[in-house]
């Protein structure tokens, strides 16, 4: 049994990384910005903390002590980091920074932070992998970069046991709507249900690599697991267009989305040199991780949610 403490503990990611812990007998503890409304999983202690507060994230570690720290709480949405690339600096790696000097005051405690494919930015090469050379193209990215480097520069350092998980675009239904498979989801459902006419996207040639957030924090588990830190690469590894994505989501609901679908050239920003997949090799051969939820599958589950949650409504 571990003692585990979960930044982000009221996500996505988090929500299903306290259910993987708690199943394996974990105790979990949850950090909890002050004044949050969003509910924290059952069983998990919480304790308050908040990115912009230095001082609140090193006293929450203290006094929670962890054997692992899950750092996942970070502005998640990339294109929001434009209007505020200072206060996104200041979330993503002023708040790792501190979170892992405080690490150190920890006897023993191994620390994951959660990173992203958007640390690739242009890549020159498809797939990239964790040698990729990085260069952001968004405030977000380059924040993340930044905390990347500080997780790298402490482990050489210091010899901390922290890691960087580099993921690429992970869905569930729990993903919040301003996200595009699930905007996509909830669009189908809604048309099936006669509740909305039309769905409203941008470029359907677009790629991304996307899989499910249940296996991206497989993921983290496994990484602090390892008896040596180190930084790996989650992702789908397959590369899937937008139209694609709308593809799967209507077959769902047995529609044809050409009836439906409306493109905002508004929405399309422009397109990456080169594809953004990510190459799980590293991850498949020294964790012996790889996806379970199929990409299909994946988005039925989605669907399936949201006409549920949509008729009960």
């Amino acid at each position: 049994m571990a003692r585990a403490l979960i930044t982000g503990i009221t996500g996505q990611d988090g929500g299903y990384l306290c259910e993987l812990l708690q199943a394996g007998g974990d105790e979990v503890l949850g950090l909890v910005r002050p004044g949050t409304q969003s509910p924290v999983p059952a069983g998990v202690t919480t304790l308050a903390g908040d990115l912009a507060d230095a001082e609140s994230l090193r006293a929450a570690v203290l006094e929670a002590a962890p054997d692992e720290l899950y750092h996942l709480a970070a502005p998640t949405f990339v294109p929001a980091s434009w209007k505020d690339p200072v206060g996104t600096l200041t979330l993503v790696a002023g708040a790792t920074a501190t979170l892992l000097q405080a690490a150190r005051e920890v006897d023993g405690c191994r620390v994951l932070v959660a990173s992203s494919g958007e640390l690739f930015g242009a890549a020159s090469v498809s797939p990239q992998n964790e040698d990729t050379p990085m260069r952001p193209r968004s405030p977000y990215g380059v924040a993340k970069l930044a905390a990347f480097g500080f997780v790298d520069t402490l482990r050489h350092k210091h010899g901390l046991h922290a890691s960087s998980a580099i993921a690429y675009n992970h869905e569930s239904p729990r993903r919040p709507e301003r996200f595009l498979p699930r905007k996509v989801a909830r669009g189908a459902a809604a048309i099936k249900l006669g509740l909305q006419d039309e769905l409203v996207l941008g470029d359907l040639g677009a790629v991304r690599d996307w899989c499910h957030a249940r296996d991206v924090v497989r993921g983290y588990r496994l990484m602090l697991q390892q008896d040596e830190p180190g930084d790996y690469v989650f992702a789908g590894g397959v590369g899937r267009t937008v139209g694609e994505l709308v593809d799967a989501a209507f077959a769902v609901v047995g529609l044809d989305p050409q009836q439906y679908l409306k493109v905002d050239e508004r929405l399309v920003r422009p397109s990456e040199r080169t594809p953004p997949v990510g190459d799980i090799t590293k991850a498949r051969e020294r964790l012996g991780w790889q996806p379970e939820t199929s990409f299909q599958a994946m988005i039925e589950e989605m669907v399936q949610a949201d006409l549920a949650a949509l008729a009960a409504s």
